[in-house]
């Protein structure tokens, strides 16, 4: 036992100086009960201050065991049994803390049978021998398969037992079973040495095979769930904390099982963990989760990292959003930055609603109107606008899979999928009866557009996979095969859902001529008995909700209705949370619990109190969309500054700041011809169609597909790129398509000729576009320049931009068409007009 600590403990500085003196401290336990020969207890001994703030001292604190000889206890609180008896464990801390622990060790001289699933199976997970990687993948690593993660302990024990004759364990000998020696490195092995011959682990492996490898009884107690102490603390600057994790069995009794628990830190640039269960927190404030593995169970820990600065100067607080994310900041010692300028608010705002820039007119109008109430003003307008429609159907146009595979397909069924989609934004319709519609929809593709989801998946289970992911933000697909690993769906949970999808019928149709665009296929309902078959245990499920019942559904009613009642009921955790969180990583740029769409226990949400509180909002509101929007864009969070300061510049969870990044390509590309005063015709659509409003995929663009639009393959919005790529910036510096949209339609003068040019050629003179307009235009080169500005940016120029580009104009007062095109260029290259800010 001693050697699990070298290869399990990290190096953590302590903070000792500086904290406060303790007043008390205490176990986490009044008495341990250790049962076996290979049992162990991570102690953990916490202290409290005057004002009863708690931090970890376990390893700062002295123990002694009397009578000696019962136990034994490392500095790390890790208690061994030596021999049976009883013996008090005296524990004595800094300030003159004392506690006591009493230790009670049995079943040495009996000695107990090892339990495979819940000893020997732990043991091939915690060390990665069932991993993807080795010997967990598909057909196994060298002849050698064990099932993924241990999640199917009956066919292990399979594997290793009774495979190949037994070749790989010897109880005769335990110590020259194959097992051992490659797990030992003693025998040449692919994975490298993975045990030491003198740890616990290997001990656990020895007794079993020497005990004739039990596989337990059917009647064995099993474990129900995994418990994390403490499942919550606040941590300083590189303090650490010591995790035990406690699982607990059918019959009612405890095991300890932390160094048999794997380990995940979720934001590593905040902490990290080690295999023994210590968390160290780095410097860098934030909110960060531990999660714990122990066979099929899951459970997290949770610690906030302050920074510990004051934080006495907030915007005004206009919604609950602002008290609880202020709430937080609080708690962190951790500023925001102050409210953005009016200029930037009113295009941040009309980006994400209505997905164009704001028109001159707009922002003049809007940077001089006074009143109080204009940002929820502008707000409500933006709403209320055709364009908020088109912005958010692009948005679930995407997800919802509205795609054509080739540009041969018949552009009806897309087309008229998106307009449904807009045309259900625009009257706002109840979110619950846009999901449901989508959910239990038949019919023909153009007289039924939501057809178009079901005609792009037609299998059950991967209808299944893409409304858990869309809807209820949880992403099942991997237990379609097996347990899924970071979560605590089965593979009955997987097919339980997949059943109520068993009765759709996805039909092409009839007598297709050969080659045929696709354009008329029909979903329908078959009546029958609803049920899918659990493919490893050959059981036919009934119809169950994730975590739910299952259900009895008469063979006339089509199954998946009583499955959109179970999704859109309130009580149904996941529904409202995951639209929740959707909206607000389209606002924020980073969602509550991110991937927006993996909302699972193991991934906890930032501020957990705020998700809930946007998920019974929107739920009360009866799912009233517009209103949800509404509630986030006039919060004083969303009107935050880009600019981070100095105390906030890490910060990318806590929306201390609103946070940078690139403007979609469709939104993009609309306002490139925006400002260059250009319009882009696209093939096979209505003219003056915008990017923002094309249907589907289909619809060429080199912009947009260098810039990353979607294919709409997926119901993950990662499809969506926001990174960016030397073809962008090749696009923006020297694209003969933007010279042309910023240049506008031109002809030679021959009245005028380029001074100091060896080879004088007639230059060139815009006749449209805005250069054009800048030209036509008869007031003072600083009024135009102020509008171009406006236009693009939605701010005037400052003083040193208006000297250089008037200095530049004066320069070039021989050609001012050059002049004002090399201004638009520069100005639609600055990131200030790439990026939402």
């Amino acid at each position: 036992m001693k050697h699990l600590l070298p290869i399990l403990l990290i190096a953590v500085p302590t903070l000792r100086a500086a904290e406060a003196p303790l007043k008390s401290i205490a176990a986490d336990a009044p008495a341990i009960t250790l049962a076996g020969r290979d049992t162990w207890r991570q102690l953990l001994v916490t202290g409290a201050d005057a004002q009863g703030k708690l931090r970890d001292v376990t390893r700062d604190v002295k123990y002694i065991l009397a009578p000696a000889g019962i136990a034994q206890i490392d500095e790390t609180g890790l208690i061994t049994p030596v021999q049976e008896g009883t013996a008090t464990l005296s524990i004595a801390g800094p300030e003159n803390t004392k506690t006591s622990v009493r230790v009670d060790v049995k079943n040495l001289i009996e000695d107990v049978p090892i339990h495979f699933t819940n000893q020997v199976v732990p043991i091939l997970t915690k060390f990665s021998c069932n991993a993807g990687g080795c010997h967990g993948k598909a057909g196994g690593q060298n002849g050698f398969a064990l099932s993924l993660l241990g999640f199917e302990p009956e066919e292990d024990y399979e594997f290793l037992v009774k495979e190949n004759r037994g070749r790989r364990l010897f109880p005769a000998a335990p110590e020259q079973s194959l097992l051992l020696l490659k797990a030992t490195g003693q025998v040449a092995h692919g994975g490298g040495k993975r045990i030491e011959a003198d740890s616990a682990y290997y001990s656990i492996l020895r007794r079993w095979i020497e005990q004739g490898m039990p596989r337990g009884k059917a009647s064995d107690p099993v474990v129900t769930r995994i418990q994390v102490i403490p499942d919550e603390r606040l941590l300083k600057f590189e303090q650490a904390q010591q995790l035990a994790v406690i699982a607990h069995l059918s019959d009612g009794s405890q095991t300890d099982v932390t160094r048999l628990t794997q380990f995940e830190v979720n934001e590593m640039s905040l902490a990290e963990a080690s295999g023994s269960g210590l968390v160290a927190a780095r410097k860098q404030p934030g909110v960060f989760a531990v999660m714990a593995r122990y066979q099929t169970h899951v459970a997290t820990f949770r610690s906030t990292v302050p920074l510990g600065l004051p934080v006495t100067t907030l915007p005004p607080v206009k919604t609950f959003i602002d008290e609880l994310v202020f709430k937080q900041l609080r708690t962190l010692g951790l500023p925001p930055s102050p409210l953005a300028d009016d200029g930037t608010f009113l295009r941040r705002v009309t980006i994400d609603l209505a997905g164009r820039l704001p028109t001159l007119e707009e922002t003049k109008a809007f940077l001089a109107d006074a009143a109080p109430d204009r940002h929820a003003k502008l707000v409500d307008r933006l709403i209320a606008s055709d364009d908020y429609a088109y912005n958010f159907a692009g948005k679930w146009s995407a997800v919802l899979r509205n795609r054509r595979a080739s540009a041969s397909d018949l552009p009806g069924p897309t087309a008229a999928f998106h307009t449904w989609i807009k045309d259900s934004l625009q009257a706002n319709k109840p979110f619950d009866q846009f999901a449901r519609e989508i959910v239990t929809v038949q019919g023909e593709e153009i007289t039924d557009p939501p057809v178009v989801w079901f005609r792009e998946i037609r299998d059950p289970s991967a209808q299944v996979e893409d409304i858990a992911q869309l809807f209820l933000g949880q992403r099942v697909a991997c237990a379609k095969c097996h347990h899924h690993p970071l979560e605590k769906w089965s593979q009955d949970d997987y097919w339980g859902m997949v059943a109520f999808f068993s009765r759709v019928e996805v039909k092409d149709p009839p007598n297709p001529k050969k080659n045929e665009p696709r354009g008329k296929v029909k979903v329908s309902f078959k009546p029958g008995q609803a049920t899918a078959q659990n493919p490893r245990t050959k059981e036919n499920l009934k119809p169950a909700g994730l975590g739910g019942s299952p259900l009895d559904i008469s063979k006339d009613v089509d199954p998946r209705q009583p499955f959109a009642d179970w999704m859109v009921d309130a009580k149904n955790p996941y529904f409202a949370r995951t639209l929740a969180n959707r909206y607000w990583k389209h606002f924020f740029g980073k969602g509550l619990v991110d991937p927006e769409d993996d909302l699972r226990g193991t991934n906890p949400a930032t501020n957990p109190e705020l998700l809930d509180a946007l998920a019974e909002h929107f739920t009360k509101k009866k799912y009233d969309l517009k209103d949800l929007v509404r509630t986030i864009c006039t919060s004083s969070v969303y009107r935050l500054s880009a600019v981070p300061t100095k105390d906030n510049i890490r910060d990318r969870q806590n929306y201390s700041h609103f946070f940078l990044r690139r403007i979609n390509a469709e939104i993009l590309h609309d306002a490139i011809d925006v400002v260059t005063g250009s319009e882009t015709a696209f093939k096979n659509v209505p003219a003056k169609t915008k990017a923002v409003q094309l249907p589907d995929n289909q619809v060429e663009s080199y912009f947009l597909s260098i810039f990353g639009r979607p294919d709409s393959a997926s119901p993950c919005e990662c499809e969506r790129s926001g990174e960016w790529a030397l073809a962008q910036s090749l696009y923006l510096f020297n694209s003969e398509e933007l010279l042309e949209k910023i240049r506008g339609k031109r002809k030679p003068d021959p009245t005028k000729v380029r001074p100091k040019n060896p080879n004088p050629g007639p230059p060139l003179v815009a006749s449209g576009g805005r250069v054009q307009s800048l030209l036509k235009d008869a007031r003072p080169p600083a009024d135009k320049l102020a509008d171009l500005y406006l236009l693009a940016l939605s701010r005037v120029p400052t003083s040193q931009e208006l000297e250089i580009a008037l200095t530049y104009l004066h320069s070039r007062s021989d050609d001012p068409s050059s002049a004002y095109e090399d201004i638009l260029w520069a100005l639609v290259n600055t990131k200030e007009f790439l990026f939402n800010h």
